[in-house]
């Protein structure tokens, strides 16, 4: 049974509130105790309401239950924008919920196999300025639309910074950071950005052309 049905299986059985050992979930589920100590520590790290301990038991805490929902592209990464948003507010409960709730998306993205995604959450968070993610957004989405370029200042995970002159291609979210797939004028090879990363973004008054080479569809990553 893949994992991913597994954790599904588990929370079912959870639901109904009683405490239930290790010991047989792992005989329901044909698995190693080891095997379900791991997984209720995902669930954990998932933001689920797991209550209990090795040896005690487990039992989930009482929680609203929302029905399968298939968000689009655009929508998941509204979603998230939300989150990091909130996840600046003042109060200290909105904050801990916020991250909770990125983290049950982020558990189910990497169960659909978006794993790669945690690879974009090891240098800066994303939440530490969510305003910077805004009006990067907003700048270059019409950028893309109009095919304009765009000047960055980026600083790179290495702390080292630099000025690009891009084609900006395509915007989407990995995990919780935004990503930029763009044509760089000056190295002359796509580069992906962390929105994250960039400290400043100017649309230029110079347009581009698709070009063979240094289109989307010429790139692979």
């Amino acid at each position: 049974m893949p994992r991913s049905d597994r954790l599904f299986d588990l929370l079912q059985l959870l639901q109904d509130g009683a405490l239930l050992r290790a010991e047989d979930l792992a005989a329901r589920m044909g698995v190693s105790t080891r095997t379900i100590y791991r997984d209720m520590d995902r669930l954990t790290a998932a933001g689920v309401p797991v209550k209990g301990s090795r040896g005690a038991g487990y039992t989930m805490e009482d929680a609203l239950t929302l029905p399968p929902l298939t968000l689009t592209a655009k929508e998941l990464e509204a979603l998230n924008l939300g989150l990091a948003i909130v996840a600046q507010a003042a109060d200290a409960e909105l904050q801990v919920a916020a991250d909770a709730l990125a983290n049950k998306v982020d558990a189910v993205l990497t169960a659909q196999g978006m794993a790669a995604a945690e690879a974009w959450k090891a240098a800066l968070n994303p939440f530490a300025d969510p305003t910077r993610n805004l009006t990067h957004l907003s700048l270059l989405r019409p950028a893309i639309r109009a095919r304009q370029k765009v000047a960055l200042t980026y600083t790179a995970e290495d702390g080292t910074v630099s000025r690009r002159t891009v084609r900006p291609l395509h915007l989407e979210y990995r995990g919780r950071v935004w990503a930029l797939t763009s044509w760089c004028e000056g190295r002359e090879r796509f580069e992906l950005f962390r929105l994250d990363l960039i400290e400043t973004a100017e649309a230029l008054p110079e347009l581009f052309v698709d070009e063979p080479g240094k289109r989307l569809k010429d790139y692979a990553p």
